[in-house]
């Protein structure tokens, strides 16, 4: 999850909601990302997504069995539908997203019996690390947003 937590960083960096995914195979990390999608402009670039590319890519096949996603924040429902589809044996989640979680939260798609393969979930991995970037990130979004309104009003 600490690695998860690296790519997060990086999307904060960026000005984007700090979410950070690894996938591991054998003890190595083979994908990574990070939430992109202010800066590509895609709603597709989510961390979960880029990092599902690059490890099919790494493994030579769309089906990642075997494979471990750690990823900073539950994913929603595009990300927890690509987990099935890719065929990911487990995902580890540092903290739970109550208003759009779909490894339990809102929905489980995950372990749906009506889907062709259901994920193993871990919960609460680094939570406090991982909901303390995202706490950090809107409440200073807030206060930009706040000065950029009065700014505003001044003219």
């Amino acid at each position: 999850m600490k690695k998860a937590l690296e790519q997060a960083r990086k999307a904060y960096a960026l000005g984007e909601v700090p979410i950070g995914c690894v996938i591991v195979h054998d003890g190595k990390i083979i994908g990574r990302g990070y939430n992109r999608r202010n800066t590509d402009k895609n709603t597709l670039c989510h961390a979960e997504i880029t990092a599902i590319r690059k490890a099919s890519k790494a493994m030579g096949d769309w089906r990642l069995e075997g494979c471990t996603m750690y990823v900073t924040l539950e994913p929603c429902q595009m990300c927890a539908g690509a987990c099935v589809q890719a065929r990911i044996d487990r995902v580890v989640i540092g903290c739970m997203s109550p208003k759009s979680g779909c490894a339990g939260s809102v929905i489980n798609l995950l372990q749906m019996d009506e889907f062709n393969h259901r994920v193993e979930i871990e919960t609460d991995v680094l939570t406090d690390e991982c909901s303390g970037i995202l706490t950090q990130f809107f409440e200073e979004l807030r206060l930009r947003n706040k000065a950029e309104k009065i700014g505003r009003q001044e003219i």
